[in-house]
C-alpha cells in the first residue's frame, strides 16, 4: 500500500534533516541529488522545514551563483538545548549542548560518601541548572543520564542496586521535578559507553561487539547486529557478578565481591600494582588504577628501561609481569563472554582500557586466542571514561531529534 501524502512528507522531511545533520549545510540542489527527490518536492520540503523553525539559510554556495539552489540550509542548532550527566559514586559531570551536539558548557562536582542524600541531590541538580545558565539555555529539551546499576526495561528507571548511593535514584525524580519541561532519560553507564565507542570511537566499523567496562567497577555492554541488548531485567552485561577462579569466594545477589569484579575492579588492579611495585605516575584527575596501568605501559614501552631478563627486579620487568597478570585476569572475563556470544570483537573500555591501550589489548587478545577457538579481535577503547558523558549526550540528541524532526500530524 502506497504511503499517504502526510506519511510521505514525514519520511522526506526526516531524511533531509538527517542528511543536514550528517553532512552539514546543503543547498536545495544538493538535497535533491542526495535524496533522489524531485525539484518541486525539495522546494516544498525546504519551505515546510524553514517555516517550522528547524532549518534556516546559513549562507550561499558560491559568490557567483544566484537563485534558490545557491542558498545553503542548515539545522537551527539552538532550536533545542540538551544536557548529559555522568553520575559516578563520587560525583557528577555535566555537559550542555545545542541540538547538533556541540558542547556549550561543561562542569563537574565531587560528592563525598558522607554527603546526605538530600544535599547530594541538591548539589547535582544545582550543577545542571548552573551549567545550563552558563550555556545560555533558557530551558532544556532533553536530559540524558548515565549511571551505574540496573535500568528497569519496563519503566526506564534506575533500580535499587547494592552499593549505589541513595542519591543516584533520587536524582532522576529531582531533575524531572525541577525541569518539568525536559524529558529525562536514564541509561546504564556501560551501555552509553558502548554507544559512544560505536559512533565515535573504537567500534565504528562494528555492528556486533562487546564493550568490557574497566573503571571503578566492571561491566559489559552487548551490541548485536547494531542493537544494544539489555536483557529481560535490564541486566545484560553485569559481568562483575560472574563467578571466576582466583577469588576467595562467590558473589551473591547483593554483592559482586568474589566475582569478576574482585579480579578487575579498580581496587583489585591497584592492589595488584602494589604487589608488583608499579609506581604511580600521576596525571591530572586520572583515577589511580588507570594511572597505574598507564605507568606500567609507559615503563614497558621505554625501550632500554623496559623489561630486562637479566635483571628480574628492574622496574620494566615488574611492570611487564603486572600487565601479564592483569591480562590473564581480563581474559577470564572476556573469554566467558566470547564463549556465549561470539561477538568477534571485544573493546576494553573505561579509563583503564584507554590507559592500557594497544599494549594491554594485545596481551588480552593473545590469551583469548589460546583460550578460545572463536576468532576475536581485542581493541582498546579510545574515549575512556568520557565515553559515558558522550553516550548520554548522543542519546539525548537522538531522542530530541526524533521528537523535533517528526512533523505534526496534518
Amino acid at each position: 500500500m502506497p504511503a499517504s501524502p502526510s506519511t510521505a512528507r514525514a519520511i522526506n522531511d526526516r531524511l533531509a534533516l538527517r542528511l543536514l545533520q550528517q553532512e552539514g549545510s546543503l543547498t536545495a540542489g544538493q538535497l535533491k541529488q542526495l535524496t533522489g527527490l524531485s525539484r518541486p518536492t525539495i522546494a516544498d520540503l525546504v519551505e515546510r522545514l524553514t517555516a517550522s523553525g528547524l532549518i534556516a539559510v546559513v549562507g550561499e554556495a558560491g559568490e557567483q551563483r544566484r537563485g534558490p539552489n545557491a542558498k545553503l540550509y542548515g539545522i537551527v542548532a539552538d532550536r533545542a538545548h540538551l544536557a548529559a550527566l555522568d553520575v559516578r559514586t563520587e560525583g557528577v559531570s555535566v555537559v550542555v549542548s545545542d541540538l547538533l551536539g556541540k558542547a556549550l558548557a561543561e562542569a563537574s562536582v565531587p560528592i563525598g560518601g558522607d554527603t546526605g542524600t538530600g544535599p547530594a541531590v541538591e548539589q547535582a541538580v544545582a550543577l545542571v541548572e548552573r551549567t545550563a545558565k552558563e550555556a545560555g539555555a533558557d530551558r532544556l529539551h532533553t536530559v540524558g543520564i548515565g549511571a551505574p546499576g540496573l535500568i528497569d526495561p519496563a519503566t526506564g528507571e534506575l533500580r535499587d542496586s547494592s552499593g549505589l548511593p541513595a542519591w543516584h535514584r533520587r536524582l532522576v525524580a529531582a531533575l524531572q521535578e525541577r525541569l518539568p519541561e525536559a524529558r529525562v532519560i536514564v541509561e546504564n553507564e556501560t551501555n552509553l559507553a558502548a554507544l559512544a565507542e560505536q559512533r565515535d570511537g573504537a567500534a565504528r566499523d562494528r555492528e556486533t561487539f562487546v564493550l568490557l567496562w574497566l573503571g571503578h567497577g566492571t561491566g559489559a555492554a552487548v551490541v548485536l547486529d547494531g542493537a544494544l541488548r539489555r536483557g529481560a531485567s535490564g541486566g545484560t552485561g553485569e559481568i562483575g557478578f560472574l563467578p571466576v577462579p582466583g577469588t576467595e569466594g562467590l558473589p551473591s545477589a547483593t554483592d559482586c565481591e568474589g566475582g569478576f569484579h574482585s579480579l578487575a575492579g579498580s581496587a583489585a588492579i591497584a592492589g595488584l600494582a602494589l604487589e608488583y611495585g608499579v609506581p604511580l605516575a600521576a596525571r591530572g584527575p586520572e583515577p589511580m588504577a588507570a594511572g597505574l596501568v598507564r605507568a606500567a605501559v609507559e615503563t614497558v614501552q621505554a625501550g632500554p628501561g623496559g623489561a630486562r631478563p637479566d635483571r628480574p627486579g628492574a622496574p620494566g620487568d615488574r611492570a611487564d609481569r603486572f600487565l601479564d597478570v592483569l591480562a590473564d585476569r581480563l581474559a577470564i572475563g572476556a573469554a566467558s563472554v566470547v564463549a556465549v556470544l561470539d561477538p568477534g570483537c571485544v573493546v576494553l573500555g573505561g579509563e583503564i582500557g584507554q590507559a592500557g591501550g594497544a599494549v594491554l589489548a594485545g596481551r588480552v587478545g593473545e590469551r583469548l586466542r589460546r583460550m578460545s577457538p572463536l576468532v576475536t579481535e581485542v581493541r582498546a577503547g579510545v574515549l575512556g571514561g568520557g565515553a559515558v558523558l558522550r553516550g548520554a549526550l548522543l542519546t539525548a540528541r537522538d531522542h530530541a531529534q526524533d521528537e523535533l524532526f517528526a512533523p505534526p500530524e496534518r
